[in-house]
Order: C-alpha cells, then structure tokens, then sequence
C-alpha cells in the first residue's frame, strides 16, 4: 500500500480574505511506482466530480458544482455532509470559524451547509464515487485545510516571511502530520507549484524535521525531494491540480474560501447597505477598501486585520 498526500491553495493573490490551504490523502493499492497510474484510472472513476477549483467554479454551474465536489469528498471521507460552517472547518481541522480569526467568524460559523447544491445530490455523487475508487483500488481516507486570516499572514510577513515562503511553510506543516501517520509505508506527496519558486530543500527540512533531504531535481517545471528517513517523496509541479489528489485539495480550498468570503461580504454589507461584494483580488479589492472605510472605522477594526499585504 502507498499513501498519497496532494495540496493545494486557494486565495493566494488576493488582499481580503483567507489564504487556505488544503490537503487530502489516499491510499493506493500496490507500490509507490504504481500509484500514479492507479490515480488515474480513479480520476476517470470520478467522471468529472473532481478537477481544478479554477476550471470548475468557471464553469456554468459555477459554485453548485464546486460545493458538489468538495462536500461529495467530504462525505467520503466521514459518512455525511457538515451542517453548517462551525461543523465543516471542525471536521477539516481547518481554523476559518474561531473567534479571533476575523470579525465576520460568527457569520462563518452560522452557516448552513450545503448552500447551492442539495445534500441528496451531494451525497449520491459521494456513493457513486467511493464506489468507483474501491474498482480501482483507491482510497480517500482524510481531508484537512489550513486557514490563514490577515491578520496572522501580516505576522508572518513581519516576522520576516515572503509571500512564497508563508505558503511554502503552512503547506508542508499541513502535510508532515499526515505522512508521519503512514508508519511504514511508502509516502507521495504532489503539490501544485508555489508561485515561481524552484528551490525547496530548507522548507522540507523544517516541516519534516529531517536531517537529510535530498534533491532530485530542480526545473522550471518540477522540483522533487527525497526524505531517506521517512521513505517519502517530495513533489512540486506545474499544473499539479491535474492529478486528483491535487485536484480535491484544490476544491476544498476554493470552497472554503468562497465560503469565508460569503461571510466576509455579509458581514461588512449588514453594516454598510448598499456596499458591493468583493472577491478579494487587488483592483476590487481597492474600491471595497475605499468604499467600506466608514464601516471598518465604525467597526473599530484595524486594516491590518483586514487587509493582506501582499
């Protein structure tokens, strides 16, 4: 049996709202050298279920089909579908709905799950899925999420941090855990590639607490690590979302930030009527600030709790 760790983020570029980052595990009948092939065939299983975030939530059932293939991973996973966001970000081991994330956590809590898609629907796909993994020989055996609010990403950034190296580190200290638990079998773990970066050695060191890690190879196109200790594998490639475990922790991170940001937009237009939802991202970003300043002062919130220095 080979365990397989895929990780990916959602919200990396924008100034408002949580980086997320999210990480799902497999486990693989056969070998380590078998488990690229074997996910694949469950990829075909999924029928379109899972894929990347990006390509799904463009779509035109947009976020119904994105809330269809995280919950549908979810139920999997655990049984059943979270009732509201409190119960989703518990179960994830995600931090999105404790108190002193941001001012609208209440309103992330209270949410009522699923919201576009039905929970009939969204429990069908995960029956027909898990189904369709097992004729393969494949697994979902756990799902997790990091959330970072601003607040905690300008800390870091203070702290003496980049951009990159902020989503570097909480990547590989989502995954380490989760490899630990392997025992003794063989580990792969396949993440999408942070920004530009090419160069990872240091990074892997500190989240694993290994010694030795070796590079394979550094391209531009993938970088690879070998930990001797830990009979684990090391991945950072190009378009990593291609590869289903990527893929779902792709989703699941894109859901759980369009769910903070729901509750982000909610909280700031019941204080401020008439003030237009933002995404996020720089340029809306930047009239969302201008327009919620009243708000915010009123609030008695600070823009660094706010606003990502990206």
């Amino acid at each position: 049996m080979t365990l397989v760790v895929g990780t990916d983020e959602a919200g990396y570029g924008p100034n408002l709202g949580p980086l997320v980052v999210a990480a799902t595990v497999w486990e693989v009948a056969g070998g380590a050298e078998a488990a690229e092939a074997a996910l694949e065939r469950a990829t075909a299983e999924a029928r379109g279920l899972w894929g990347d975030s990006k390509a799904i939530f463009r779509g035109g059932d947009g976020f119904a089909a994105l809330e269809r293939g995280a919950l549908a991973g979810f139920a999997v996973v655990t049984g059943g579908l979270p009732d509201s966001g409190r119960s989703f970000a518990a179960a994830l081991g995600a931090t999105a709905g404790q108190a002193d994330a941001e001012p609208q956590s209440a309103v992330f809590d209270a949410l009522c799950l699923p919201r576009a898609d039905r929970a009939a629907e969204c429990l069908a796909a995960a029956s027909e899925v898990a189904r369709g993994l097992a004729r393969v020989g494949v697994g979902l055996r756990l799902i997790r999420a990091r959330v970072i609010q601003p607040r905690e990403f300008n800390r870091l950034l203070d702290a003496g941090l980049n951009k990159s190296d902020i989503l570097s580190q909480a990547t590989l200290d989502l995954a380490a855990p989760l490899v630990a638990e392997a025992g003794s079998a063989p580990v792969l773990v396949w993440c999408d590639r942070h920004g530009g970066r090419r160069r990872y050695s240091a990074v892997v060191s500190r989240s694993f607490a290994a010694p030795l890690v070796q590079a394979v190879t550094e391209t531009p196109q993938r970088s690879v690590y070998r930990i001797p200790d830990l009979d684990c594998r090391i991945e950072f490639c190009v378009r990593g979302e291609s590869r289903l475990p990527v893929a779902l922790a792709s989703m699941t991170a894109k859901y759980v930030r369009e769910l903070s940001m729901h509750a982000f937009n909610a909280f700031w237009g019941e204080r401020q009527p008439g003030l237009r939802p933002t995404a996020g991202y720089p340029l809306d970003a930047a009239r969302w600030r201008d327009e919620a300043a009243p708000a915010v002062r009123a609030a008695g919130v600070g823009w660094d709790d706010l606003w990502r220095r990206v």
